[in-house]
């Protein structure tokens, strides 16, 4: 009895469990973060970012002294100059050496300062395209967005156009068994009906269609169950059309991205022609260096004839370290005199980017005007169609109810009332389509104004 008790308990809490999961339904704020956080393509972006960190650690090493360290250790077997008598015998010679070299740069035509300078830009770079790459990824939620709640809507409009039509259907039997509307009118609305249905699993299918490209953009694997709220009352909360397209553009000039990024790559530019003319100037650099070297042979021993009577070793291996050891420190001055033309020709290269990085930021501008210009453009224009659509939903829906009168009584034949109702469902479609549009529109609108799409 316990057992069964715990078994129902189990589940019961995974039935819980379960349908809390497929009861889980997303908003656009929790899209656009989500996506945010696990998109690829920001991913890839930051790891740019952390590349250019790596880039200023370089640059920081430029200043710091060189260190390096070296040893050997030889062996020459055979005929070799004796190192006690000059003389050429037969022997095995051990040679071990050891140093030690240190180097600084005191001056380098300031190119480690420019370097350094450049570095620090890089990151402000990377972090601009970083962010450049999250709004682009949050406007391609939001449209996608949209797209859901759009075919969501128009899922619900083609329903309830079937549901319409069905008892349209159930009617006019009872008109045709009464002999009100003849029989081919019936047919007619059969016809109606297995249109309808095929509307509803074509908007069926672009509900579904559409969740799934959301999903991807998120980088959801179980898009099976991934559904968003049905906010269908998305509006101009920010009043942003109440600002003039001028008011938009000075706003934009100030915080745009892309515009931030062009004028930061106009100084890493400007930084690059300093780099390369730090080359025309004297270089000055320390320098220490330590060695020394050990020997090992068997030295011969002579006696008072000068016959070789036996042998013994070199001195210990310390003994001649210390002995050996020798220093050198000093500076050294370079001055570049000819290179054949490659310093002068770095020095035109680097203008002629500069130039370009200067035509990138007025092409910038100029971009982001004609982009704020048509987008204001474009939003007055879906406002305009979406109030427009509404008042020709209006008619024709009033248009569709003086049919089904004439129809219901047999003063209408039913391809007329079916061209009434074609038109009816084209116009609440059409309120959908315009009304989604403006409010994309308008968010791409508030993006340009500094809006963001989600708080932070």
């Amino acid at each position: 009895m316990e057992k069964r008790s715990f078994l129902s308990l189990m589940v019961m809490l995974i039935c819980c469990v379960t349908a809390q999961a497929q009861s889980k339904v997303w908003t656009l704020e929790e899209c656009v973060k989500y996506a945010i956080q696990n998109n690829i393509s920001i991913k890839q972006s930051e790891l740019d970012s952390k590349t250019a960190l790596i880039g200023k650690k370089d640059a920081i090493g430029n200043f710091l002294p060189s260190l390096n360290a070296s040893a050997s250790h030889s062996w020459n077997i055979g005929l070799n100059q004796d190192i006690t008598t000059g003389l050429l015998r037969n022997q095995t010679t051990q040679f071990t050496s050891a140093g030690a070299n240190v180097g600084v740069d005191i001056y380098k035509g300031l190119q480690n300062q420019n370097t350094l300078r450049k570095a620090n830009l890089s990151i402000v770079a990377a972090k601009y395209q970083l962010l450049k790459m999250q709004e682009d990824i949050a406007l391609n939620v939001a449209n996608a967005f949209l797209q859901v709640l759009f075919n969501k809507e128009n899922l619900k409009v083609q329903k309830e156009q079937l549901g319409i039509n069905e008892k349209q259907y159930s009617r006019s039997e009872e008109l045709v068994n009464a002999g009100s509307i003849p029989r081919g009118d019936l047919l007619d609305i059969k016809a109606t009906v297995a249109q309808n249905n095929q509307n509803v699993i074509a908007a069926d299918n672009a509900l579904l269609i559409s969740k799934l490209s959301l999903a991807q953009l998120l980088q959801l694997k179980d898009f099976e169950n991934f559904d968003v709220v049905d906010d269908t009352n998305m509006r101009d909360e920010n009043n942003i059309m109440a600002q003039t397209p001028s008011a938009i553009y000075d706003k934009a000039v100030e915080g745009r991205t892309e515009l931030k990024i062009a004028r930061t790559n106009l100084e890493i530019a400007q930084k690059d022609v300093e780099i390369a003319k730090g080359a025309f100037q004297p270089t000055l650099q320390g320098f220490y260096s330590f060695n020394s070297r050990v020997s090992y042979a068997d030295v011969p021993v002579f006696d008072d004839k000068g016959n070789i009577i036996g042998t013994r070793n070199s001195a210990p291996f310390f003994n001649q370290f210390s002995d050996n050891k020798g220093q050198s420190f000093g500076a050294q001055l370079s001055i570049p005199i000819f290179n054949g033309f490659s310093v002068r020709n770095n020095v035109e290269r680097s203008k002629v980017s500069l130039e370009r990085s200067k035509i990138a930021v007025e092409q910038q501008d100029l971009d982001l005007q004609r982009n704020v210009f048509t987008a204001f453009t474009d939003a007055k224009g879906a406002l305009n169609a979406y109030e427009s659509s509404v008042v020709a939903l209006e008619a024709r829906q009033g248009a569709y109810n003086y049919a089904k009168e004439r129809y219901d009584v047999g003063l209408m034949n039913s391809f007329d009332f079916n061209q009434s109702q074609t038109l009816l469902t084209n116009a609440q479609s059409e309120v959908i389509r315009t009304k989604y549009d403006y409010i994309f529109k308008i968010k791409i609108l508030e993006f340009y104004f500094g809006i963001p799409l989600i708080k932070n």
